[in-house]
C-alpha cells in the first residue's frame, strides 16, 4: 500500500489527513494526478471515487466469484477503469484470496 493524495498536490491538494488515503501502488500509479475520467458506459466525464467523502458500497460491489470489482454507477465504473482495478495480476491474486477465504471483504 502507498499513500494517495485524493486531490493531487499538482492540482492544489494538500498533504493533510483529510486528503490522504491508502491505495494499492498499481492503482495509485494508474490514477496519477487524475480526479476525473470518462465513464465507459455513458462517455461522460465523471469524478473519481473519493473514499473520504463517499461510501464504498454506494459505488462498488463484488462479482459472484469475488474476484472482480464491479461499478454499480458511473463513479464506480469510471474509477475501476481509470485505476485498472481489475487488471490481470490482481485478478489472479484475488482468486487465490477467495480460495483461502480472505476475500471478498465482508463490508
Amino acid at each position: 500500500m502507498t499513500y494517495d493524495h485524493i486531490h493531487p498536490v499538482s492540482k492544489g491538494g494538500e498533504t493533510t489527513f483529510e486528503n490522504l488515503c491508502l491505495a494499492c501502488r498499481s492503482c495509485n500509479e494508474f490514477k496519477s494526478d487524475a480526479v476525473e475520467s470518462i465513464d465507459p458506459l455513458s462517455g461522460e466525464t465523471i469524478q473519481l471515487f473519493n473514499p473520504r467523502k463517499q461510501k464504498w458500497a454506494d459505488h462498488f460491489g463484488w462479482s459472484a466469484d469475488g474476484t472482480r470489482l464491479e461499478g454499480i454507477n458511473a463513479i464506480g465504473r469510471t474509477t475501476i477503469v481509470k485505476l485498472r482495478i481489475n487488471n490481470p495480476i490482481i485478478l489472479i491474486a484475488r482468486k487465490r484470496w477467495v480460495i483461502s477465504g480472505w476475500h471478498p471483504p465482508l463490508d
